[in-house]
């Protein structure tokens, strides 16, 4: 016959099992949450630092330095403009996430308005094919270090400037 535990040695071991519990709740990550961001007032498409993403690109690529941020949040931001041969400017205030290899535009410039414009709700997942084709060229290039954000502005411009992102298929 086996003998009977003593209670006051189960209630330790209840009591024990339940402090690992909470322990484990408590060092459970917190969920992912978006930081609010709002567009750079003080961009500058005369600043931007102009690179080539492919061969087959018909517009003139740029990323205006001075905004390039690392939020809390592990995005990279930055903006990013888009130069027709005939002078037609576009540009995105345009977030990279590299721990998913997502990508969302904040933003979009109002040229008559002279302001920018809500863009997206959504994060997109980043492929090398259709609408976010470029912005994975760009976080291949330097904007992301593996799956975390690459945190230096200067090695990320000269990636793109270098040449990287044109290597990037």
């Amino acid at each position: 016959m086996s003998p009977i535990p003593n209670r006051s040695l189960v209630a330790a071991a209840v009591l024990s099992l339940a402090a690992s519990l909470a322990a484990a709740q408590v060092n459970e990550p917190e969920p992912w949450k978006e930081t609010a961001v709002t567009p750079p007032a003080d961009w500058n498409a005369e600043r931007a630092v102009e690179f080539r993403l492919d061969n087959t690109a018909t517009l003139r690529y740029a990323i205006d330095p001075k905004t390039v941020r690392f939020d809390e949040d592990g995005v990279v931001r930055y903006v990013f403009i888009a130069r027709s041969s005939s002078g037609a400017l576009n540009a995105f205030f345009e977030g990279i996430r590299c721990q998913t290899a997502e990508v969302k535009t904040h933003a979009r410039w109002d040229p008559d308005a002279r302001q920018w414009r809500t863009g997206s709700d959504t994060w997109q997942a980043l492929e090398n094919r259709g609408a976010t084709r470029r912005a994975w060229q760009m976080a291949q290039a330097g904007v992301c270090d593996g799956k975390a954000p690459n945190r230096s502005v200067n090695r990320i411009v000269d990636s793109l400037r270098n040449g990287r992102a044109d290597q990037m298929r």
